[in-house]
């Protein structure tokens, strides 16, 4: 008489059964990565004095640094070419359901999402949301990078503050080339959509910042070259805003208060040094710009935005741990005067393993009493007014995965 299956043999049954309706689909998600990063910092920030509403006000914040979270693979076809392709958000970890102070909070794709293809051989050509290659230039220059003490507080050019539009930025509606790698040269090159799908409507009297800086046809060129030897990096960046139309803000006839033409452009020069534990830094960044010499707030020269900006840093490495300082100096804006501004960051890292370490950092800016720069991480530091010298401490936690 046959024995009918026992409990124990009925179960490894159903489990080959699910390995083998479970193996392909394991097999096309195997090129999936899930990578990020956790950082959260207890902020005490104070405005400082400045003549307006906002005066030394005092606030504590716990920030999310630029937390995210991503996905990424690569399907390789032969003979060195590959599908490439990325999904990358930032993760507002202190408060989920609001944005942050750039306007991205925890929607799907907020940071560089594209596909592309890559050649070992031809290099990189991708599709989507990144960051401009002018942006790239110098990024890795910046030792405060994403934390509160970021160098973008005053270099990159501050959309509405130093720029009509931001240059340190990542762009909707990218098309980029990448090239190889050629001892240690490496290029790149990216033409951007500033406003796809955009209409303007010539009647609005008071337009927001948005309306009075993009028009129809706006676009963006950027360019970068890089030299890395491992102890020395160089860059060279440069990007060209065709803003299309801009708009002088006041209630003028319609057929005066829109000009057309309307551009600025940015050239960068960044310099690295690393001597064992020893890491220099140095980038310099100059812009200028038509719009004032089109009637908007009319200026001598021309130049509305148009500033040079420069930025030091310096980090030494002792074991896991680190320390280090950086200084930016941000210029007079065209011929307006009391508009520049300066910050000064000191830090210190205590790293707990090769992924995860505790934080600690001051910042200070010093704005002229027409300069009204803030902290670019924190919605917290938005609060500065005119003339205000706006500090902060930041304590923090950060992890990578």
């Amino acid at each position: 008489m046959q024995k009918p299956f026992s409990t124990h043999k009925k179960l490894i049954v159903v489990a080959l059964a699910a390995t083998a309706f479970s193996t392909p689909a394991l097999a096309e998600t195997a090129n999936v990565s899930v990578y990020g990063r956790a950082d959260l910092s207890f902020d005490v920030v104070n405005t400082g004095t400045a003549a307006n509403s906002t005066a030394g006000v005092s606030k504590n914040n716990v920030s999310s640094n630029v937390s995210r979270l991503g996905f990424k693979g690569a399907e390789g076809l032969g003979e060195g070419l590959s599908a490439i392709w990325q999904i990358e958000q930032q993760i507002n970890m202190d408060n989920a359901g609001a944005a942050s102070n750039s306007g991205t909070g925890n929607t799907l794709g907020s940071r560089n999402t594209f596909a592309g293809l890559k050649s070992d051989s031809m290099g990189t050509v991708l599709l989507g949301r990144h960051d401009t290659p002018y942006k790239l230039a110098t990024r890795k220059l910046d030792i405060f990078g994403d934390s509160i003490a970021d160098n973008r507080a005053l270099l990159g050019s501050v959309s509405g503050k130093s720029a009509a539009a931001a240059f340190d930025g990542r762009q909707p509606d990218v098309i980029a080339y990448i090239s190889p790698e050629l001892s240690g040269f490496t290029g790149a090159i990216a033409y951007v959509n500033l406003n796809e799908g955009a209409t303007t409507t010539l009647t609005t009297a008071t337009p927001t910042v948005a309306q009075a800086t993009a028009g129809n046809k706006a676009s963006a060129l950027s360019l970068m070259g890089t030299y890395n030897s491992g102890s020395i990096y160089a860059a060279l960046g440069y990007e060209l805003h065709d803003l299309g139309t801009a708009h002088n803000g006041t209630a003028a006839a319609a057929a005066t208060k829109w000009a057309t033409g309307a551009k600025e452009s940015a050239w960068k020069l960044g310099l690295g040094y690393t001597m064992d534990a020893f890491t220099l830094g140095f980038a310099y960044e100059k812009t200028s710009d038509n719009l004032g010499a089109l009637g908007l707030t009319p200026v001598a020269g021309g130049n509305l935005y148009g500033h040079n900006a420069y930025y030091l840093s310096a980090n030494y490495k002792m074991g896991m741990n680190a320390v280090k300082a950086a200084y930016g100096k941000a210029g007079q804006l065209g011929a307006t005067l009391n508009t520049g501004s300066n910050q000064f960051s000191l830090g210190y890292d205590h790293g707990l393993s090769k992924r995860t370490k505790l934080y600690a950092i001051y910042s200070r800016i010093s704005n002229q009493s027409a300069a009204s720069y803030g902290f670019s991480q924190t919605t917290a530091t938005s609060i500065n007014g005119v003339g205000a010298s706006p500090s902060v401490v930041s304590l923090g936690l950060q992890h990578n995965f």
